[in-house]
């Protein structure tokens, strides 16, 4: 009984007939009930039930946690227990949080059902009474009141000037008229089905009844819900390296721990000892901070973020958007205010401009681009006085609200579009409190969607008596006789009445939304008319063109989004010449960009939609569907989708994007829940400032992976090549494990919060498939960790031949010098070039890092009780010129050779989204 049924062209006669019921009576209780245990209860399914245990168990199931606990028993054999608690530590630390974030994202459908409507009035049995909307069944008549949610999808058989919100659903801006008559076509887009009422949309005005024709999942609600909870989250690219990263480096260190041992044993080593040594340097090739550093490097971004407005729900998607190439952006209250605004005014036969931001009644009036006095120009006086007497709504000072709102702003109490001409009057010094003291409301004619216009009869404290009038520009202009200019009546001639028109017909083209003003002359002795008999013989005074206006940042963040290579999408349940007006506004709108509507969408196959995909710069009149639709089509093109969005239409796709951002202010619950970032000033200019967040933080991690794994390169390469050359150990064990566990740590840290370098956003973003080796971390690797274990090997041989009998001291040397140029590496780190190309006091937590481990080497040189544990004695002048020197030739070294090889690190890149 609940089948997808294309319920819009269908007369509500037929829909009656189809679910048996009668609207004059309704279902009987034992109907009611039948229907219910048929199709279930009327809620959203929040999906099969995960336990928060299997949720948890789930975070070991990472390559790279597996690698850690693989560490952490090859510790505990080793017999380092402080050791292996650490690495426990750090893997149950990355378990929580990928515990919490997994647990915070099922709560998406949560709150989608909190959209649900608690209560329905219901007509069963001749009577009408309330109900639990959970109980409604198909079939059921429902009564619809202003300020209710609708609480199942319904088609409506009756209604009074009824106007729905349904931004949340189709993303429009402004309510929408709705009616009972059956439409046409079929295959009319959600925004365009007038005859349909939808669960959990809000009824702004008018009343109805309706005959629920889904319940439960079946509703468009539910097919939001289904999207959300069949949709897979996407992998950072991050995680994807990382993975890979821990795959390598298991084999490497199964590798290296079977040809150290062997080739030790096979120069006479003892073979107890050698396996020890193998296994300290099979650890040490796995660099188990990594994830702990990794997590504790995006924390601090997203602090950083905090800062400029971002809120960050899942840490990884701080990264992702480093690697963005395309912005998929909702229009209204994304790119737009979400706010009606009048921009343009025609009276006197001239266009005024009218400048302001929003709600703020802020605002001058101009011609030509100079402020006019509004008193001085009778018609638009005129029209002011009738924008703020017929009118309903209100406009007042809005609550701060904690960090989602940098100030308290302007809110509008009633309808949108009144609330617009209410600002724009206040900007033209008609104050509402003001003329209330001097006109009085007689009487009103309310707006209707039939007569699509309203007035007012007011009277003035002279004892002068007024019929104002707003409405369509078509029917207001039909009901007019004359026309006032220059503070005179004059005759409305054809000429004068195309003139309106075509001057209407360029306001709309520009995507406004126009108003007609009017006013009838009332003797006051008249007798009270019908309202048919008062609006007639008016006076034609003007226009008003209205829109959502762009928001004043958005088009400079876009120009930059451009110049990082980054391509700015609009897809929008708005209609198309409005969007497109707002994306040529902008420059989202390419002078050969495509525009593709939802029925373009519905009637193109898949195939023939990925061959277009890339030209396409608007969206217009999308479903959910088609949203997620267009992300995954992007995706399967190559490209690193963000999307960003507030309503509950844009969850899914927000869900399915590589990273999906929601609006902090005007963003529902099921958008910020599904979402991995949340702006907290619904500022699009924000996101470019995280994605310049973002680029910098993959910067610093690929720092950190090439200081710790070429530290990793230089401690292996010291162990082996002393072996081949049947020289004792170097390093024994737990000098292997202090500079992995200490040395690296404290330092690779420090590079998480390197400030970004110069042009960060003037670079194309990097392919999110591209390894984490690439553009000369590979290179740095390779050279630096080969001259680290050399020289460190070199600082060794020649201490020990000196004084061959003191193998502790030339072990002393070789800890010390591969410690400190570790630590004199770390500063080649921070380049893509080389050592000097950086300021090295620029990153003060690096240089205290850097001291606090050169610190921690002197006390476990020179503290006595450090030096049997640690395998050290103390060294003198002679020594520490020896590890100085040799400590610094790596760096000097690599760096001239980088200084004489051709530049490998500015390749051209690849073609950006922009201009592919």
């Amino acid at each position: 009984m609940t089948e997808q049924v294309r319920w819009v062209d269908w007369e509500k006669e037929e829909v009656a007939e189809y679910f048996q019921v009668n609207p004059s009576v309704g279902l009987s209780e034992k109907e009611a009930k039948k229907r219910l245990d048929q199709v279930g209860p009327n809620q959203l399914s929040e999906g099969g039930e995960i336990s928060l245990l299997a949720l948890f168990i789930d975070q070991f199931k990472d390559f790279m946690v597996l690698v850690l606990l693989a560490a952490t028993l090859i510790s505990g054999l080793l017999g380092e227990y402080t050791d292996a608690i650490a690495i426990i530590a750090i893997v149950f630390l990355n378990a929580g949080l990928g515990f919490f974030q997994e647990v915070r994202a099922e709560k998406s459908l949560q709150a989608l059902k909190k959209l649900s409507a608690p209560t329905a009035k219901v007509k069963r049995d001749r009577k009408w009474i309330k109900i639990e909307a959970q109980q409604l069944v198909p079939g059921d008549i429902v009564a619809l009141e202003s300020g209710d949610r609708i609480p199942a999808d319904v088609r409506l058989i009756d209604t009074e000037n009824l106007y729905v919100e349904e931004s949340a659903l189709t993303g429009e801006s402004v309510p929408v008229s709705k009616n009972s008559a059956a439409l046409p076509r079929a295959d009319v887009s959600l925004g365009d089905r007038r005859n349909m009422g939808y669960m959990g949309t809000m009824i702004v005005r008018g009343n109805g009844t309706g005959i629920v024709v889904h319940t439960g999942m079946g509703t468009e609600m539910g097919r939001i819900a289904h999207l959300i909870e069949n949709t897979e989250a996407m992998d950072t690219p991050l995680k994807r390296r990382l993975e890979q990263l821990g795959k390598v480096l298991i084999v490497v260190a199964f590798f290296l721990t079977a040809l150290v041992v062997v080739t030790g044993i096979y120069h006479g080593h003892d073979a107890y000892k050698m396996f020890l040594a193998g296994v300290s340097l099979a650890v040490a090739a796995i660099p188990e901070g990594l994830p702990a550093i990794v997590t504790i490097a995006l924390a601090l971004g997203v602090q950083r973020m905090i800062k400029r407005r971002a809120i960050v729900r899942k840490l990884p998607s701080v990264e992702t958007l480093g690697c963005a190439t395309v912005i998929c952006s909702d229009k209204t209250g994304t790119l737009t205010q979400n706010k009606m605004t009048v921009t343009h005014i025609w009276a006197d036969q001239a266009l005024f401009q009218v400048t302001g931001d929003g709600y703020d009644p802020k605002g001058d009036i101009l011609l030509e681009r100079k402020k006019v006095n509004v008193r001085k120009w009778a018609s638009l006086e005129r029209l002011m006085e009738i924008a703020a007497l017929c009118n309903n709504a209100s406009f007042l000072p809005k609550e701060k609200k904690g960090m989602f709102h940098k100030n308290g702003g302007w809110e509008i109490d009633g309808d949108p579009t009144e609330g617009a001409l209410m600002v724009v009057a206040h900007k033209a010094g008609f104050d509402r409190r003001r003329l209330d003291a001097e006109w009085k409301r007689l009487k009103e004619y309310p707006f209707d969607s039939e007569r699509k216009m309203m007035s007012v009869l007011v009277q003035h404290s002279s004892g002068k008596q007024f019929l104002y009038a707003k409405g369509a520009p078509d029917v207001l202009l039909n009901k007019c006789t004359h026309l006032f200019v220059d503070g005179k009546l004059m005759p409305l001639t054809e000429a004068g009445r195309k003139k309106i028109m075509q001057t209407n017909e360029q306001l709309a083209a520009r995507a406004l939304r126009n108003l007609a003003f009017a006013y009838r002359d009332i003797k006051p002795s008249a007798k009270t008319m019908q309202d048919w008999q008062a609006e007639q013989q008016l006076v034609f005074v003007g226009l008003a063109g209205m829109i959502d206006p762009p928001r004043q940042e958005v088009k400079k963040a876009i120009r930059q989004s451009k110049k990082a290579g980054i391509k700015t999408v609009m897809i929008t349940g708005d209609h198309q010449n409005t969007a497109v007006a707002i994306a040529t506004e902008l420059g989202i709108k390419r002078a050969n960009g495509l525009t593709l509507t939802g029925q373009d969408l519905y009637n193109m196959r898949d195939e023939e939609f990925l061959k277009i995909v890339n030209d396409v710069d608007v969206y217009a009149r999308v479903s959910p569907e088609h949203k997620l639709r267009i992300v995954k089509a992007l995706q399967k093109k190559g490209h690193v989708v963000a999307m960003t969005g507030d309503g509950v239409n844009d969850a899914p796709a927000i869900k399915a994007a590589d990273i999906g951002i929601a609006m902090g202010i005007a963003g529902t619950d099921v958008s910020k829940e599904a979402s991995s970032l949340i702006l907290a000033d619904d500022n699009f200019a924000t996101i470019v400032s995280a994605v310049e967040e973002g680029r910098n933080i993959y910067e610093n991690i690929r720092k950190f992976i090439s200081y710790l794994l070429a530290s990793n390169v230089g401690e292996i390469l010291i162990m082996f090549l002393a072996m081949l050359a049947s020289l004792p150990l170097p390093l024994v064990p737990i000098q292997i494990l202090w500079v992995n566990l200490v040395t690296d740590g404290l330092p690779a840290m420090a590079l998480g919060v390197d400030p970004a370098e110069e042009n960060t956003m003037a670079r194309p973003p990097r392919n999110s498939r591209e390894s984490i080796f690439v553009r000369g971390v590979g290179w740095k690797i390779v050279t630096r960790g080969l001259l680290i274990g050399l020289c460190s090997l070199a600082a060794f041989w020649i201490a020990y031949m000196e004084t061959p009998e003191n193998l502790v001291r030339a072990q002393t040397v070789a800890f010390a010098t591969l410690v400190l140029s570790q630590l004199v590496y770390v500063y080649d780190c921070r380049s893509q070039g080389t050592i000097f190309q950086r300021t090295p006091l620029d990153n003060p937590m690096l240089a205290m890092a850097v001291l606090s481990s050169v610190i921690l080497l002197a006390v476990v040189i020179y503290y006595p009780p450090l030096g049997p544990v640690f395998h050290t004695v103390s060294l003198g002048f002679r020594e520490w010129v020896l590890v100085i020197v040799t400590s610094t030739l790596p760096v000097l070294v690599a760096g001239l050779i980088d200084l004489l090889r051709p530049s490998a690190f500015h390749k051209k890149p690849a073609r950006t989204a922009v201009e592919g």
